[in-house]
Formats: structure tokens, sequence, C-alpha cells
């Protein structure tokens, strides 16, 4: 069947698609953003993704893969900008974008879709020039994350709720990643409901997918290949190094566990990947020292961000993966770890509820207390069992997750905000040759 679609426009002013996850702002929504354009790709739909140029060494357009190029636009210095700066290099940013569509015909681009609040505000102008709709994902959302802001955490400044607003106003469709994030849409932005459409992102199940036969030989190759002992307890956190993320109620808990049965010592192990981000930046090693404060420095392996592939190997090396984040708009770290056939004790918040299931694929906390934390942590670690039970419900889950029924339904969202637009195009006409 043919698609409507034939190009799309994607921007994500703040982070490039070429970027490592795991450290800088590249996270989640960078993995989204390829994903997604590597399937319309496949389908048929050419996808240009509009980033800023943070060296000059960049090529003014690079080829991500068959039908998707990166283009990057000189804005500002070459130099990597606090998220914080970038709103003063938004005008150039949108020129530079705009020129590329000029240098081509007319309706050159089929649609808009922008990614977090910085880009939507390029598309807020991008879409009147060009008149396609404007699809934006919001992916974090201000009002969101002052209501549930970690200790020693910046608040978001009005500046950027005043945006997000404006985005909301202005946009065609608007993409939640879950049924939470798009009431949070409806009720704390105003949205309207008709133009709110609930999109699970997914996980690519060909890279992320269980070790043979699970916990009876789960760890030992990938243990073999990450320099990790055989008999470890491992407990992993993968992620930015951020007050956000709350890393460290995890190494917390594990000081927690270590206190609570000394033997244990011997043969707990927590792994952290990621690099530091946002705020945590500023304090690049506060994790290590806490965990050197704490007592467990020994027991605590700190890893750089890694490529996909090897992050999917410390997903299948480990016991438990914790997400004990703030905040989470999905939660793709839970996601990927499930597919990899290890459970997930997370925080109850955000689309992490969505992303886990409770008591089935993993286990769900209340609150950011490390007794709480510590105490499902041990029980996993006595009950083999239990964890094997939720390792095997993890797949399963995961398995309802992948990025081919993101795109179906994203596919939707394009062609129903299309038809919108020219509805809304030709009642204009209609009405003014009614005169």
């Amino acid at each position: 069947m043919s698609l409507p679609i034939a190009r799309i426009a994607t921007v994500s002013v703040h982070t490039s698609p070429l970027d490592q996850p795991g450290t800088g702002d590249a996270g989640g929504m960078n993995v989204y953003i390829v994903e997604i354009a590597k399937r319309l790709a496949a389908r048929g739909v050419e996808v240009d993704i509009f980033t800023r140029a943070t060296s000059r060494e960049l090529p003014p357009v690079a080829e991500l893969v068959p039908g998707v190029l990166v283009r990057h636009v000189v804005s500002g210095p070459f130099e990597e900008l606090d998220k914080s700066e970038l709103p003063t290099e938004l005008c150039g940013f949108t020129s530079g974008v705009l020129r590329v569509e000029a240098a081509h015909d007319p309706g050159h681009y089929d649609l808009l879709h922008t990614h977090y609040w910085l880009s939507g505000q390029v598309g807020w102008a991008a879409k009147q020039r060009w008149g396609v709709p404007l699809v934006h994902s919001m992916h974090t959302m201000a009002k969101v994350k002052n209501a549930a802001l970690a200790e020693g955490d910046t608040p978001e400044p009005a500046a950027r709720v005043l945006g997000e607003e404006q985005v909301v106003d202005s946009a065609d469709r608007l993409v939640a990643n879950t049924a939470e994030e798009a009431r949070q849409l409806i009720d704390l932005y105003g949205a309207d409901p008709d133009r709110v459409a609930a999109v699970t992102p997914g996980v690519d199940l060909s890279l992320f997918r269980p070790r043979a036969g699970l916990l009876g030989h789960r760890t030992d190759a990938a243990r073999r290949r990450l320099g990790l002992p055989r008999d470890a307890y491992v407990l992993l956190f993968v992620g930015r190094i951020q007050p956000l993320k709350a890393p460290d109620v995890l190494l917390r808990a594990a000081a927690r566990m270590v206190e609570g049965d000394p033997a244990l010592r011997g043969r707990l192990l927590v792994a952290v990947v990621g690099g530091p981000s946002g705020s945590g930046r500023a304090r690049p090693e506060r994790l290590q020292k806490l965990a050197t404060d704490l007592g467990i420095a020994d027991l605590v392996r700190f890893e750089p961000p890694c490529p996909q592939a090897e992050l999917a190997e410390w997903y299948r090396a480990a016991d438990v993966t914790v997400v004990p984040s703030h905040n989470e708009s999905f939660g793709l770290v839970a996601a990927e770890s499930q597919a990899c056939g290890t459970p997930v004790v997370a925080a109850a918040v955000g689309g992490l509820c969505t992303a886990v299931r409770d008591g089935e694929s993993g286990v769900l906390i209340d609150g950011h207390d490390p007794a709480d934390y510590a105490a499902v942590l041990a029980r996993l670690d006595a009950e083999p069992r239990l964890r094997e039970r939720l390792a095997r419900a993890a797949v399963r889950h995961a398995r309802t997750l992948g990025w081919d029924a993101t795109v179906d339904r994203l596919l939707e969202v394009y062609t129903g905000a299309m038809d919108a637009v020219k509805q809304t195009a030709q009642t204009a006409q209609t009405a003014g040759a009614g005169r």
C-alpha cells in the first residue's frame, strides 16, 4: 500500500541522533528518533533529521541509513551548549531549517515531527511557512519534572513552561508515550484531547533478546565478555548520571543490603553504565564519592556509555536492572532490560508504570527510600525462583513493545494530521469563495 507521506522533516535541536546515548543530553529520545527514522525509511518514507552542529568537523549532511539524512544546522558556537543556553540560538537554527526547504520545490516536506520543546518552537515557525502539519513529542514536560524534582536538582524555568504551552497550542498532533502522559498534556497544558495520541515506544527485539536458558545459563557468556564474576549478584543501572535518574538511590540501597547482610559483600556488584548529564555535570565525580562515603566503592563498577550491542550484554549479565528515576516519560532502559530477560525494579512514576508490569515483569516501588529498594533487591537475591518467574514474564511483556508497532501507530497519527490540515484548508477556501 502506498503511503500519502513521501518525506518528513524531523527536528531535534539539542541532541543529535548520531550521539552516544547515556551521556550529555543523549538518551532515550535519541534512540527513539533513530529507530523511528530507520523504520520509516524501510517503508519508503524519507526522513531528514535537523540537529545543531556542535563541531566544525561535522559534515553539513550525513547519511544515517539509506533514506535518512542528518542535517547539521550551524547555529551558535561550535560546541555543546547547555540546554538552558539554546533558546537564544533558535532564531538562527530556524533560519537554517527554512533555507534547506527553500532550496527545493514547494511541498518538499509533507510533515514536521519535532522532539522536545526547543524543537517544537522551530517547528511552530516552519509549519506556518511550509503549510504542513506539525506533530510534536514532548518526551519530558517542565510541569511534570518540577512536581517531582529530585533533591539538589534545578527546577525547569518559566520560559520553558511558556514555550511548551505555545507548542501545545500550535501542534496539529501531540504524541504521548503513554496514556498517563496524554492525560498530563490535557490536564496540565490544556491540550485538545482530539489532538493527543498515545503511542508506546518500542524495543529493538533483534538486538535486545534474552540469553539462552534464562537463569540456567543466563550470565556465564555475558559475564565472561564483560569481566564480571560468575557468581556475583549483579545490580545494574543504565542511564545518564544526574539527580533526575536517581542512581544514588541504588548505591544507598546497596550499602543498606551489605549492612544488613555482611556476607553479601563478597558477591554483590553494582554496575553503573552511563555518563554525567544535566545538573550532574557540575559534579561529575559525585557518584564515585558517594560510593566511597558509603563504604562500597569496592562493590561498584563505573562504565562509560556504550553501543547498544554491548549494552545488551550488560542487561544479559545482570540479575536485576534498577530504574529509580524521579520521572520518566516512558523508560526505554526498563523495556530493553526486560527484552533481554532481566527483571526490573523501578520507581512507580510516569511511563515506568507502563513499561514495567508490577509483580509480573518486575517490581514497582512507591517513592525513593533506599530502604524500600534494599528490601526488594534482597528478596530477589534470596528467591531465585521468583527472579526466574519475573525474567520469563519480562521477555513476554517486552515482545509486545516492538518498534514496528510504534511506527504503525505513528503513521496513523501522521495521516490523521495531514487529513485534518487539508480539511481545514479546504473549509477556509470554501468560506473565502463564498464571501
